[in-house]
Parts: structure tokens; C-alpha cells; sequence
């Protein structure tokens, strides 16, 4: 078998290879590897006795999958886009829309993995989403959130990263047992001296595998993982998408938003949220 290296894509045969991770740490003296997900927001151990290096074709085809059900549910949301658009023209009796303008959330987006947030922030400039990122270690978040929303002063913030239960734990009620669901349950409620209301600051919070009910209890709109399930990495971009864009004057369903990721109602969670979208009038000749 070849030598598992820091950098590789490898597979757990004790999962049926259901995850591909990149291994991002290696522990020779105890026979171990930390991994992180390709396209999940997770990090694992793992015996280096359990790992296997996947074929370049069997790799190829786990990104073209993720590729596929990303761009799926962008269609969605640029169809309900224009559904949307086309309603308003029809409500205000316009054949065109060129003399209103569009005044969606803008996100601030925390993130402790620096390769999600690039890839999240990307995602965020093809829908045309006004978002600020900033890297940021899940242990320093608590710390510095509140810094951070006073220089930024979004509508909507992202708290996201890695999580995920310890190795041999198995109690799934008590926040010790998890990675970092300590540091997003504690950012939450520093966001919350900042902004009490949920209406006025939304917040998602969380990874794979989080302490969803406590991240909830902290205050935030949305959370992960109510089954601790791992969701995927851009499921936090396309739940605030849909916040952004629906109407100050509308509340949206926990399921609307729950339909708009990739994961489902297994991964992701929350409460009734008021949109974050005001439409202006007139556009300026001079923009």
C-alpha cells in the first residue's frame, strides 16, 4: 500500500468510502490522520490503517457529483429569481424593470476554514451577493465577533467552519463531546449582546455534525446539524441567499429555506426568519 501523505485525497474503508477527505495532519507515533472533508464541513480522525487512496477517476467523478448539485441549486434559485422579478413587474404594471434597483442582505461570512470561505465568497459574487469574509480560527471567533460586526455591520452573519464529535464519543447531548460547537455556541452570544433581535441580524451558525440545539439556544436563525449529519460546504451560502432576496415585508418558512440546500431538514435547521430584500425607485442615470 503507498505511503499516506499530508495533501492526499483518501477514503475510510471502514465507511465504504462514503467521504473523500484531504489529509490535513499526521500523528505517526499513534498511527492516526486528521481529515477534512472535500466538500463537507467536517474534520476527522482516522486510523491510517482504515485509509485508501481513491483512483484519479474515482476522485474525478466525487467532484463532477459535487459540481452537479451545486450547479442544480443555483438554477433553482436564478429560476425563482426571475419568477420573482417577473411578479413584481406584473404587481406594478411595468413592462420593464430598468427604473427599479435591487437592495438585497449584505453577509459578513466568518469562516474558520480558509479554502470554504474562498470557494463560499465566489459562490456569493455569482449571486450576486454583497459579502465580506474573514478567516478566522473557530477557537478565535467568540473573541473578536463583536469587533468584527462593528466594522462590518451586516444585516446577515455566517459563522461557519469545522465541527464534529470527538473520536469514541457518543453523547450527542453534551456540548464537550464536539470539536468546536463551544466556540460557535459562544460567537453566537457575544452576536447577540451585539443584536438581540433575530429580525434585524440574522444569523446561521455551525458545521457538520454541530450542536444544533445549543447554537439555536444561543440565538441564532438557522444552525447545523440536527441529525449531526455532515452538510456541505456551501449549504451555509444558499440558505442566506434565499434570506437576502425575499422581501423585508415577508417571513420565511424554516422549510423554504431548509429546500434551498443540499443537504435537507437532516443537516440544517431553524427558526421563522424575516427577508432582508427592499426594492428601490428610481435607478440613478448615473450608475
Amino acid at each position: 500500500m503507498a505511503k499516506i501523505k499530508i495533501g492526499d485525497v483518501v477514503a475510510r474503508a471502514s465507511y465504504d468510502k462514503d467521504v473523500f477527505f484531504k489529509v490535513v495532519d499526521i500523528t505517526e507515533e499513534h498511527g492516526y490522520c486528521t481529515l477534512k472533508g472535500l466538500n463537507i464541513r467536517v474534520l476527522a480522525d482516522a486510523p491510517m490503517n482504515d485509509l485508501i487512496l481513491p483512483t484519479s477517476a474515482e476522485v474525478r467523478e466525487y467532484k463532477k457529483d459535487y459540481i452537479r448539485k451545486s450547479n442544480e441549486s443555483m438554477e433553482r434559485i436564478f429560476y425563482r429569481r426571475e419568477l420573482e422579478k417577473q411578479r413584481r413587474l406584473t404587481r406594478n404594471n411595468l413592462e420593464e424593470s430598468n427604473g427599479f434597483f435591487d437592495v438585497p442582505g449584505m453577509v459578513l461570512h466568518i469562516d474558520g476554514d480558509e479554502e470554504y470561505l474562498d470557494l463560499c465568497l465566489t459562490t456569493y459574487k455569482q449571486l450576486d451577493l454583497e459579502a465580506y469574509g474573514v478567516s478566522l480560527a473557530e477557537k478565535e471567533q467568540p473573541r473578536k465577533i463583536h469587533s468584527l460586526l462593528i466594522k462590518y455591520n451586516p444585516d446577515i452573519l455566517v459563522i461557519t467552519g469545522h465541527d464534529g464529535l470527538l473520536k469514541d464519543k457518543r453523547d450527542f447531548n453534551s456540548v464537550e463531546n464536539y470539536r468546536n460547537s463551544q466556540f460557535f455556541i459562544d460567537s453566537v452570544k457575544n452576536a447577540r449582546r451585539f443584536e438581540p433581535s433575530l429580525d434585524d441580524l440574522v444569523i446561521f451558525a455551525g458545521a457538520c455534525q454541530s450542536h444544533y440545539e445549543g447554537i439555536l439556544r444561543a440565538g441564532a436563525n438557522f444552525a447545523s446539524s440536527p441529525h449531526r449529519v455532515f452538510i456541505h460546504a456551501l449549504d451555509p451560502v444558499f440558505i442566506i441567499e434565499k434570506v437576502a432576496f425575499t422581501p423585508i415585508n415577508k417571513i420565511i418558512s424554516a422549510r423554504d429555506v431548509i429546500d434551498a440546500t443540499i443537504t435537507g431538514i437532516k443537516g440544517i435547521g431553524g427558526v421563522e426568519t424575516r427577508g432582508k430584500f427592499r426594492e428601490g425607485l428610481p435607478r440613478s442615470p448615473y450608475e
